[in-house]
C-alpha cells in the first residue's frame, strides 16, 4: 500500500517532529489530543485533530481503540506511535494491523518477543548476546548488592530502584510494583546486578522486510537522573577510545534484530564498563527520544525511513557517520530539589542561534544531508504552552552537530546558557555546568556521572539580576520612554529604595539610592548607565553589562551573558491569609495522591514517607519534613490536589495533645 495519510499516536514534540516529514513527505497529517492538551502545537499543526476525552494518559494515549477509531473518522490509512504510552505495546500494533492500517513500527511479533525484559533476556543469551544475570528477589542476599529492580513490561526509569540495604528490599519491591502497575498496566519486575559506574551504550538499528539490516553508529546516553536519560552523543567516547568495541558492539545488535525478526527502526542498549566489556539491557522496538543525535552524524531522517519501510521499501548501503551530536533535554524541574516537576505556563522559549527544528536546513534528503555544523529545536512546546501535570515534564531537545565534540559542546552550552526560557524552574543551569565541566569534556562520563557536587549550582549572579531587576521595575513606574535616572531619586539624601526577591539560591535585599552622582549601592564599584522597564546596562568595574528584564505575574526574568535568573518578588507587607499554618505540608506540584501511609494521631519520624503523588508519570514520594504527630490529615487516596494544598499537618510530639499549636479556633 502507499501511505497517504498517517495519525501519530501521541503528543508534544515527538508528534511535531512526526508530522514535519510527513509533510516534507505529502501526506496528511492527523493529529489526537486530550482535554489537557486541547491548545497544544501538534494539534494546531495538523491536517486533522480527533479529541480523546479526558486527561489521564489511561483514558487518553494509552486507549488502542480509541486511536484506531480517530484513524478511520480521520481518513488516516497509518498510524505512528511515536515514543512511550503504546509506542511498545504488541497489542496495540498488532490491533492496527487487524484494523487494515499501516503500522509505523517493527511486526507485533517482535514487539512482543521484547516486550518483558525477562524474556528479552532469555532471547538474547540463546542468540549469543551477553546478558546480565536475573536476581530472583526472593533469593537475593547480602552478597548480591547493589541490585537494581526493573519494570519488566516498561521503560523511561518508571518502576525502577536501586537498592543498596537488604532490609529495605521489599519495600523497594513494592514501590516499585506499584509504579510499574500503573506506568504499564503490568506489576511484573525483576532483578539484575547493578553496575555503579557503567556506561550506557545504545546501537541504532534499521531493518527492512528483506532481511538487510543496518547499525547506523552508536550512541552514549550515559547521563542520567532516576534512570532517565538527560545528555546523550554520537559517538561514544567510550567506544571511540576502545579498540574493538564499536565492531562487537555492532555484531550484537545485528544479532539482536536478526533474532527477533526486526523490521523498522530500533535500539539495542547495553551496559558498558571502562574495559570494553557489555552487557545486553533491551532493545526499545521504537524510535528513540535522542534520534536527532544520530540523524545529524548520519544525514538520514529516521522518520523518513520508518514510514518508506512500512511501505515496502528496500534498504540499500548504510552512510558512514561523521562529526560530532550532542543532545540535552530541557525540562520543566528543579534539580536541586529532588527533580521535581513542575507544571504551568511558558512564557517564552528562545534558544539562540537554531538553525533547524526538528530536521536540517537543506532540501536534499540524500545523505549526507546536513551541514557540517548547526544547533537543531526539537520542542513540543512554544510560548503560552501549558506544562500539564498528567505528562513527562520535557519541554524541548536541544541539538548540537559539529565536527569535532568540543566545539559540538561548546556551541550546546553557550546556546542553551543564553536561551530565554521563561516561565516554569528548568534544568538548564545543570546542562550547562554538565557540558562545560572538565570530566564531561574528557568524556569520562558514567550512569554515577550527576551524583558529583556542585552540579546543580546555579549560573550567573543573582545579586546583579536582582539590582537590574529593580531598577528596571522602578523605570516601569516612571511614565515615558528610556530614562537615564528611574524614578526614586531624590535631591536631598534619604532612605534607599528597597526590593526584596526570593530565587532559587536565597532571598536578596536589594538597596539602592539614586544621587546627582548617580547609583548609591553597597557594591560601589557597580554604576548605572541606562535603565528601561525592560533593560538595565550596569558598569561594573569599568565593564557593562547589558540585562534584559521581563515581568510576569508573580516571576521576573533576568537574562545576560553571565547567566539567567528567574527571580520572585515578595511583597513588603504579605497577606496574613496566604501563610500557612506551621506545620502544614504543602503539595510541591499538581498530582494525584495515589497512597497513604499514615493516619491520624500518627508519630512520625523526619523523612519518613506519608504518602505518594503521582504526577508527570512518576510517583514522589512526600515525606515528614520533621518528627511530630500527625494531627490533620485531609487528604486520601485519589484525591487531585494542586500546588500549595495541605496534606498533612504535623505537630512536634510534646505540643500535639489537644492540638494547642495553631488550633483553628484561636487563631
Amino acid at each position: 500500500m502507499t501511505i497517504t495519510s498517517v495519525l501519530v499516536g501521541n503528543r508534544g514534540e515527538i508528534a511535531r517532529r512526526v508530522f514535519r516529514t510527513c509533510r516534507a513527505m505529502g501526506s496528511d497529517t492527523v493529529a489526537v489530543f486530550s482535554d489537557a492538551d486541547a491548545a497544544a502545537p501538534h494539534v494546531r499543526e495538523a491536517d486533522a485533530a480527533v479529541r480523546l476525552p479526558g486527561n489521564a494518559p489511561a483514558d487518553t494515549y494509552l486507549r488502542g481503540d480509541l486511536l484506531i477509531d480517530a484513524a478511520r473518522r480521520a481518513g488516516a490509512d497509518a498510524i505512528h506511535p511515536g515514543y512511550g504510552f503504546l509506542s511498545e505495546n504488541a497489542a496495540f500494533a498488532r490491533a492496527v494491523v487487524d484494523a487494515g492500517l499501516a503500522w509505523i513500527g517493527p511486526p507485533p511479533e517482535a514487539v512482543e518477543a521484547m516486550g518483558s525484559k525477562i524474556e528479552a533476556k532469555k532471547l538474547m543469551a540463546s542468540a549469543g548476546v551477553p546478558v546480565l544475570e536475573a536476581l530472583d528477589p526472593a533469593t537475593i542476599t547480602e552478597a548480591d548488592l547493589p541490585v537494581l529492580i526493573k519494570a519488566a513490561a516498561g521503560g523511561g526509569g518508571r518502576g525502577m530502584r536501586v537498592v543498596r540495604d537488604l532490609g529495605s528490599l521489599p519495600g523497594q519491591l513494592g514501590d516499585a510494583r506499584s509504579e510499574a502497575a500503573s506506568a504499564f498496566g503490568d506489576p511484573t519486575v525483576f532483578c539484575e546486578p547493578y553496575l555503579e559506574a557503567g556506561r550506557h551504550i545504545e546501537v541504532q538499528v534499521l531493518a527492512d522486510q528483506y532481511g538487510n539490516v543496518w547499525t547506523l553508529g552508536e550512541r552514549e546516553c550515559s547521563i542520567q537522573r532516576r534512570h532517565q536519560k538527560v545528555i546523550e552523543e554520537a559517538p561514544s567516547p567510550l567506544v571511540e577510545r576502545t579498540p574493538g568495541l564499536r565492531e562487537r558492539l555492532f555484531d550484537a545488535a545485528r544479532a539482536a534484530a536478526t533474532a527477533i525478526g526486526y523490521v523498522g527502526a530500533g535500539t539495542v542498549e547495553f551496559l558498558a564498563d571502562e574495559a570494553g566489556r557489555f552487557f545486553f539491557l533491551e532493545t526499545n522496538t521504537r524510535l528513540q527520544v535522542e534520534h536527532p543525535v544520530t540523524e545529524c552524524t548520519t544525514g538520514l531522517d529516521l522518520v523518513r525511513l520508518q514510514i518508506q519501510i512500512a511501505d515496502g521499501a528496500r534498504l540499500g548501503a548504510p552512510p558512514e557517520p561523521s562529526g560530532h551530536a550532542i543532545e540535552v533535554r530541557l525540562y520543566a524541574e528543579d534539580p536541586a530539589n529532588g527533580w521535581q516537576p513542575h507544571s504551568g505556563t511558558v512564557h517564552r522559549l528562545d534558544v539562540p542561534g537554531v538553525v533547524a527544528e526538528f530536521g536540517f536546513p537543506v532540501a536534499s534528503t540524500a545523505p549526507p544531508a546536513s551541514p557540517a555544523r548547526g544547533l537543531r529545536l526539537d520542542a513540543g512546546v512554544v510560548a503560552g504552552s501549558q506544562v500539564s501535570p498528567f505528562y513527562d515534564p520535557l519541554l524541548a531537545k536541544i541539538i548540537s552537530w559539529a565536527p569535532s565534540r568540543a566545539e559540538a559542546a561548546s556551541t550546546l552550552a553557550s546556546a542553551v546558557a543564553r536561551a530565554k526560557v521563561h516561565g516554569l524552574p528548568t534544568n538548564r543551569d545543570l546542562l550547562v555546568n554538565v557540558l562545560r565541566h572538565p570530566a564531561f569534556l574528557a568524556g569520562d562520563t558514567d550512569t554515577a556521572f550527576l551524583d558529583r557536587p556542585g552540579l546543580d549550582e546555579p549560573t550567573g549572579d543573582r545579586g546583579l539580576a536582582a539590582l537590574a531587576a529593580a531598577l528596571a521595575d522602578a523605570a516601569a513606574n516612571q511614565a515615558g520612554t528610556p530614562v537615564r535616572v528611574p524614578s526614586g531619586w531624590r535631591n536631598l539624601p534619604s532612605q534607599p529604595l528597597r526590593k526584596q526577591y526570593r530565587t532559587a539560591s536565597g532571598i536578596f535585599d536589594v538597596e539602592y539610592r539614586l544621587s546627582r552622582k548617580g547609583l548609591i549601592h553597597e557594591r560601589p564599584e557597580i554604576s548605572l548607565v541606562e535603565a528601561t522597564p525592560h533593560t538595565a546596562v550596569l558598569e561594573i568595574g569599568g565593564v557593562q553589562r547589558r540585562f534584559e528584564i521581563a515581568a510576569y505575574p508573580g516571576a521576573v526574568c533576568v537574562d545576560s551573558p553571565l547567566g539567567a535568573v528567574t527571580l520572585t518578588p515578595l511583597d513588603r507587607f504579605p497577606d496574613p491569609s496566604t501563610q500557612a499554618l506551621a506545620g502544614s505540608l504543602l503539595a510541591p506540584m499538581p498530582g494525584t495522591v495515589v497512597r497513604v501511609a499514615v493516619e491520624m494521631g500518627d508519630a512520625v519520624r523526619r523523612g519518613q514517607p506519608l504518602l505518594w503523588l503521582e504526577a508527570m508519570k512518576m510517583e514522589h514520594t512526600i515525606a515528614a519534613p520533621a518528627t511530630g504527630v500527625v494531627v490533620e490529615l485531609p487528604v486520601g487516596v485519589g484525591s487531585h490536589v494542586q500546588v500549595g494544598t495541605i496534606l498533612a499537618i504535623l505537630q512536634p510530639p510534646a505540643a500535639s495533645d489537644g492540638h494547642e499549636l495553631h488550633d483553628r479556633d484561636k487563631e
